[in-house]
């Protein structure tokens, strides 16, 4: 567990809150965009060196990223998070930047949301294939309750907004942690020229592995929307697999606003940012050979088909 302090869930459709003292707080996918690589990279520092090159053209052009890394059986978890848009929506309900101690992803905690977590009234939080996702309400059994979110979803270790605490040190605070780094500092140095020789293979082997992919793309990893069944039979099974198929239409500028689902076929409406992104919706759900149909003067989609 992170901490002693209070875990926060904080999502989309979150309402205001008033804190007395510092608060843990844990990320749903709305906040960050994830993906899983399985690369030959050995150790923590050479896989944050490449993480920026896994989202290329991914992410928002023109903003600033950090990215989160950590490693999950025999794949590695690479966490993008935009930490001004992430402090902006803490402002916005209340939760000032002093009072955040510890930042956590949901996905550095699958096993703790097997059963799912309710955000509001319409979505959910629930892993599906190792994957912390958002999911609707609609997609679940109706006698599907909420888990309770408590402290000890929290993981081992988490992130410090930059900045939180800026006000937080005293004068004799700093002193003393400045006599501590300086200390470290000459450890490291001896320390450090040793490993410097050590690292030479390790550095060669990361060169050859940027060399080998220049950009490490891959598919991207966001199944937000599924199903979760506690006995899947064939028929489950297919209804599963459509839900998967329409999570992967979901992309910048996309927005999922309705969905209902029967033994016979499947009805999901999207909305579109522009033509463009409907355009490309439509070629998307062509390919799953699914039915399409756009709303006269809007950006509107809709997609259909049978089990």
């Amino acid at each position: 567990m992170g901490s002693n302090k209070q875990l926060l869930l904080v999502h989309a459709s979150m309402e205001n809150v008033s804190l007395s003292e510092s608060v843990n707080i844990m990320l749903t996918p709305q906040f960050y965009t994830l993906k899983k690589e399985a690369l030959p990279v050995k150790y923590l520092y050479q896989a944050k060196r490449i993480a920026p090159s896994l989202f290329d053209g991914l992410l928002e052009v023109g903003e600033s990223y950090e990215y989160f890394v950590f490693k999950e059986e025999e794949s590695w978890v690479f966490i993008a998070y935009n930490v001004e848009k992430i402090s902006a929506f803490l402002l916005s309900k209340g939760i000032k930047l002093e009072q955040v101690s510890k930042l956590f992803f949901a996905q550095q905690s699958p096993s703790s949301f097997t059963d799912p977590v309710f955000l509001g009234e319409k979505e959910a939080l629930v892993t599906l294939d190792d994957t912390v996702v958002v999911v609707p309400q609609a997609a679940l059994r109706e006698e599907t309750k909420s888990f309770l979110f408590n402290d000890r979803f929290a993981p081992k270790t988490g992130v410090t907004l930059q900045g939180a605490y800026g006000s937080l040190l005293s004068m004799k605070q700093a002193i003393a942690a400045a006599a501590v780094f300086t200390l470290f500092a000459g450890m490291f140095f001896v320390e450090g020229w040793r490993y410097g020789h050590d690292s030479k293979a390790a550095d060669v082997e990361m060169q050859r592995l940027l060399e080998a992919y220049p950009s490490l793309q891959s598919k991207m990893q966001r199944e937000n929307i599924a199903t979760k069944y506690k006995t899947i039979d064939v028929a489950e099974r297919k209804k599963r697999e459509v839900i998967k198929s329409l999570a992967g239409m979901i992309f910048k500028g996309v927005t999922f606003t309705s969905f209902s689902l029967n033994d016979k076929g499947f009805k999901a409406q999207f909305s579109c940012s522009d033509d463009k992104v409907a355009k490309r919706l439509k070629e998307l759900a062509k390919k799953e050979k699914f039915h399409t149909s756009k709303g006269a003067g809007s950006n509107d989609v809709q997609i259909e088909g049978t089990l």
